[in-house]
């Protein structure tokens, strides 16, 4: 059996188009939400990778931004390049330990807000599907019944207009690309998604319309419960 793939209603290209106009805002330089001897909480715009790109040119990224102006700064988890909002690095071994464990334990919690092309269907959902990387078309995921992983996302919609649905995301695992997918499997592309849409649908914002808006864990040495937020810019 064939894995099963979903495109959007305004058919993509079948080639990733390369990263080959990276310049990424300077002003603000870094935008830092928290910072203590244990970690750091960014809000990160949207065209800044969370950590270098293969090509040398792609040097300039979050991480590098983060240890330019702190010293230490590690990477825990990662938004892609054109998702902005809230990221945590870690400032120790034990603090990367420590927060490493949360998210692959699923013991974070993180709201998305997303727009999407056309009007979803009903108010609110479930997502079960698993992904798999479309190999020949890398970096791109697609659904794969078989061989896929499992990602679950929760989604409600918060509003709606002519031609798109503002929706709330909560995704219940971490896989990449996870939100871009089980959005166009519902048939709502992300608007300005250079990866999945095409026509109106990518042509309807200059950016891909995802934020990550809160991200929530527990310090790792005071063991309290901490939550970081960010204004949707879009």
């Amino acid at each position: 059996m064939e894995p099963m793939k979903y495109r959007a209603t305004n058919h993509a290209p079948s080639l990733t188009p390369p990263l080959t106009d990276y310049h990424p805002q300077t002003e603000p330089y870094l935008s830092v939400l928290h910072e203590d001897e244990h970690l750091l909480v960014f809000d990160k715009p949207s065209g800044l990778l969370s950590v270098p790109g293969k090509a040398e040119e792609h040097w300039d990224c979050l991480e590098y931004r983060a240890n330019e102006r702190f010293g230490t700064a590690r990477i825990v988890h990662r938004l892609d390049m054109d998702t902005s909002g809230v990221m945590v690095l870690a400032r120790t071994a034990d603090a990367l330990r420590n927060l490493g464990r949360q998210f692959e334990k699923r013991k974070t919690s993180k709201t998305y807000i997303a727009r999407v092309w056309g009007q979803l269907e009903g108010e609110e959902g479930h997502v079960d599907l698993p992904l798999i990387c479309d190999w020949p078309s890398r970096p791109k995921q697609m659904v794969c019944h078989e061989r896929g992983k499992p990602a679950q996302t929760d989604w409600k919609v918060l509003k709606r207009d002519a031609i798109s649905t503002r929706v709330e995301l909560i995704p219940r695992t971490g896989r990449s690309h996870q939100l871009r997918v089980h959005m166009l499997s519902l048939g709502c592309v992300i608007l300005g998604d250079r990866f999945y849409a095409s026509g109106e649908a990518l042509t309807a914002s200059d950016r891909l319309c995802l934020h990550a808006q809160s991200l929530g864990f527990i310090h790792p040495d005071k063991g309290e419960w901490m939550e970081f937020t960010s204004p949707c810019p879009f």
